[in-house]
């Protein structure tokens, strides 16, 4: 009934994403940076609201 169907691309099909970020209040495609900023970019955290604040409440409540 729900079939999934698995799509597969060849290298020439494939087109390449361009990953744009903020730095020092400029929007900035993450392909210009230098090295160090590449390495600070990759060990970036994504912040989640729920975790943080499930964080702060156990603190608060001990």
């Amino acid at each position: 009934m729900n079939e999934q169907k698995v799509i597969t691309l060849k290298d020439e099909e494939r087109q390449k994403c361009e990953v744009w970020t903020r730095v020092m209040g400029y929007l900035r495609p993450v392909s210009e940076y230098n090295i160090g900023k590449k390495s600070e970019f990759a060990s970036r955290k994504t912040f989640i609201e729920s975790i943080a604040t499930q964080e702060v409440m156990g603190v608060a409540a001990e």
